[in-house]
C-alpha cells in the first residue's frame, strides 16, 4: 500500500514540475498531474534503459529528472496530436 502511495505522490511531483515546463499546469489539474507524471517515469525508464543499457530504480533525484524528462516528451506529444479548438 505504501508503494502505490509512494508512487502518487512521486508522479503528481513529476508530472507538476513537467506541467509547468510545458506551461500546461493550468489545464491538468491533480488527477492529470500525477497520470502524466507516472507513465512520463515509464516512458523516460524505457528510454534510459534502451539508450545506456542501465536501469533507473529507487525513488530518487536521478529517477525524478527521468520522470521529468519523460512527462514532458509525453505532454509534448500529446501537444502534437492536439488540435487547436475553433471558434464558431
Amino acid at each position: 500500500m505504501i508503494n502505490i502511495i509512494s508512487w502518487i505522490i512521486f508522479g503528481a511531483l513529476a508530472g507538476w514540475i513537467a506541467s509547468i515546463i510545458m506551461k500546461t499546469n493550468a489545464q491538468q489539474g491533480a488527477l492529470g498531474n500525477i497520470v502524466v507524471g507516472i507513465l512520463g517515469a515509464i516512458i523516460g525508464g524505457f528510454l534510459v534503459r534502451a539508450l545506456t543499457d542501465t536501469d533507473v530504480s529507487g525513488f530518487n533525484l536521478t529517477s525524478l529528472i527521468v520522470a521529468i524528462v519523460g512527462a514532458v516528451i509525453l505532454l509534448a506529444v500529446l501537444r502534437m496530436f492536439r488540435r487547436p479548438a475553433t471558434h464558431v
